[in-house]
């Protein structure tokens, strides 16, 4: 009999509903819980500056937990193949369990630990722990990847019955002696200087803080989600994103959580939109770099570091725009729709392409997910699965006007708008004195908007001169 199992923890961050922890924890050996803090796995998408704040936070909290299930959890450096054998010449475990990612770089490392380990007599394999079914387990009709969401929504909504999430196991078998840890701040996650100030006093990191949010957005957000999500100023969303990230919490977790709630539909339909971002991801790997739409390459996309720097800081001058990027560098968050506006602004008015936009996001959210990131980009750039079309282009005055009507959200990220009347507050040029300290617009807008359309006609041109 072997001398345990290393559970070799990912973006598995939890301890409740583990699958790869409860399967080590059946074998009754010890389970040796390590983490490796290990760039390669991210291939050319290591963690942005926010994300690793927060991972910091994250490991600090299951360090914790660890602890209080007479545990621990062991932080190693380097590569993941040579951090697992040291492990295991250290220990004598016989078998390394994990949870699956799904990102390129990160499913070829998988993949070569697998075999290497499998060929020294080791039990190596991975777990879903992350979504609610394979990516590979759903083709269309004809048997391909779906690029279009709703057929895919529904055949997960008619197929998917993920089982009931279980609980911390009963007992970690602890080994007779620990192997070394390097301390958390070994791995230097956290930034030097203290930017993230305002993330700190956001967000809770870890399992715990996870629970809390989903208990509390099921109990007091999600019977108004369908219209409150949709509006900046309130908090009307689930905040879940980042905890999903990590797998401080899993999507079984959240879909059993929902169970008999009249009004979980809109929230199960992004749920599954995550899923869809995994789904590409998986069959489409090159997306984080290149357009799904191939004829996307040849769009004449402009090299504007002024104006890039401008919509980077919150200051081309547009109120709905500057306040999503304002937030964002401020929380580690921006709201959804304010996404979708700032996204659209970036590509069809100012004609930056989306990947300087993914970029930047990744740079900078909390919720820096590849799947999700790329998706999300891909569709408001029009280049993407199910995307806007390029010619639907959002006007963030109009966007402002509907969903803050009051202006109490770009007040809230802008002061200087503070004094300007509710009728101008999201175009305030047209304000009889111009309020100080904010900037006029970089661009204007009716006239970036033909810009747009006529770069767009431009691309369909060369592509039917190709063809």
């Amino acid at each position: 009999m072997g001398a345990g199992t290393l559970l070799w923890l990912r973006q598995d961050l939890r301890l409740r509903d583990n699958t790869a922890l409860r399967a080590a924890a059946a074998r009754g050996l010890p389970v040796i819980p390590v983490y490796i803090w290990s760039p390669e796995e991210e291939g050319g998408w290591p963690p942005g500056a926010a994300s690793r704040w927060w991972l910091h936070q994250s490991l600090q909290s299951l360090e914790s937990a660890l602890k209080q299930n007479g545990s621990a959890l062991i932080l190693r450096v380097g590569t993941a193949l040579d951090a697992l054998c040291a492990l295991i010449a250290e220990t004598g475990a016989d078998a390394v369990y994990w949870g699956r990612r799904y990102e390129p770089a990160a499913q070829a490392v998988s993949h070569e630990i697998r075999q290497t380990l499998r060929q020294r007599g080791i039990d190596a394999r991975g777990f879903n722990n992350s979504l609610l079914a394979e990516p590979s387990e759903f083709l269309n009709q004809a048997g391909k990847p779906y690029q279009v969401y709703t057929p895919f929504m529904r055949a997960m909504l008619k197929s998917v019955d993920p089982p009931a999430p279980e609980g911390i196991p009963r007992t970690l078998k602890a080994p007779k002696s620990w192997p070394v840890s390097l301390p958390l701040d070994a791995l230097e996650l956290t930034p030097k200087s203290r930017w993230y100030t305002r993330m700190a006093t956001t967000w809770r990191p870890g399992e715990e803080g996870a629970m809390a949010r989903l208990k509390k957005f099921v109990s007091a957000r999600l019977s108004r989600y369908q219209r409150a999500r949709d509006l900046p100023a309130i908090a009307g969303t689930s905040g879940l994103s980042p905890h999903l990230h990590f797998g401080e919490i899993g999507p079984r977790q959240v879909w059993h959580a929902l169970k008999g709630e009249r009004q979980r539909g809109a929230f199960l339909r992004e749920l599954i939109w995550r899923e869809f971002g995994y789904h590409l991801l998986h069959h489409f790997p090159r997306t984080p770099t290149e357009p799904l739409r191939e004829e996307f390459a040849l769009f004449p996309w402009r090299r504007q570091l002024q104006g890039l720097a401008s919509w980077q800081r919150g200051e081309t001058g547009i109120p709905m725009v500057d306040a999503g990027m304002r937030e964002l560098w401020a929380t580690g968050v921006m709201h959804n729709r304010v996404r979708m506006i700032a996204g659209s602004f970036l590509v069809k008015n100012l004609l930056l392409s989306w990947q300087e936009g993914a970029r930047w996001f990744w740079d900078t959210l909390v919720d820096a997910d590849l799947a999700s990131n790329t998706l999300n980009w891909q569709w408001v750039a029009g280049c993407g699965a199910d995307a806007a079309p390029y010619f639907r282009i959002f006007n963030p005055v109009l966007q402002g006007r509907r969903f803050d009507p009051a202006g109490e959200y770009v007040r809230r990220w802008i002061s200087p708008l503070a004094s300007v009347d509710d009728k101008q507050v999201h175009s305030p040029w047209l304000a009889a004195a111009a309020p100080k300290g904010y900037p006029a617009p970089r661009i204007d807008l009716s006239e970036s908007r033909q810009a747009a359309l006529e770069a767009y006609q431009a691309m369909r041109d060369e592509v039917a001169g190709i063809r």
